[in-house]
């Protein structure tokens, strides 16, 4: 067993979960980053109607991209391609599969969040979004979807191969 291939599983599998589980979150409000209370379902879950965006661009609304983002807050369209993107990105990473789209879908989700949390608090340039963009180009420059994951299997279907952008 090569512990390099299983630490880059590891690292894959849960940076997948951390994009997965805030798909989930999102969607039913389970209680943690969501919503703060005891509900089963709290009104800000997407299945009860609240918008998963609406959040984290209120306080964007306030920063440097402000006049952007504050803009997009709500709309069904952000809320629906964030969504998408959140549950993609993660099922992409777990699986080990699609590592390139993973890879530029997240790293342009992530950025676009660092950009929305400008001016950042803690340091001038860089936060956990950078972090995460660059760790996603790293896995999929690595193929690190093969190890101990589907890629292989993944990129040797057919439609695949005809379509290099779904590696």
């Amino acid at each position: 067993m090569d512990r390099t291939s299983v630490l880059w599983a590891v690292t894959r599998i849960s940076l997948g979960w951390i994009f997965l589980w805030a798909f989930i979150d999102k969607l039913f409000g389970l209680g943690f980053a969501t919503c703060k209370g005891a509900e089963v379902m709290c009104q800000k879950a997407w299945l009860a109607g609240g918008s998963p965006t609406t959040g984290y661009l209120t306080g964007a609304s306030e920063r440097a991209f402000g006049w952007l983002f504050g803009a997009l807050k709500g709309l069904a369209l952000v809320d629906w391609l964030f969504m998408i993107g959140l549950l993609g990105i993660g099922l992409a990473l777990i699986l080990g599969a699609g590592m390139r789209i993973a890879a530029w879908t997240g790293s342009a989700m992530m950025v676009l969040m660092w950009l929305a949390a400008l001016p950042l608090a803690n340091n001038p340039i860089m936060d956990d979004h950078l972090i995460y963009a660059m760790v996603l180009f790293l896995m999929a420059w690595l193929n690190v979807g093969n190890m101990y994951g589907i890629g292989k299997w993944w990129k040797s279907r057919p439609f695949v191969q005809k379509n290099r952008w779904l590696e």
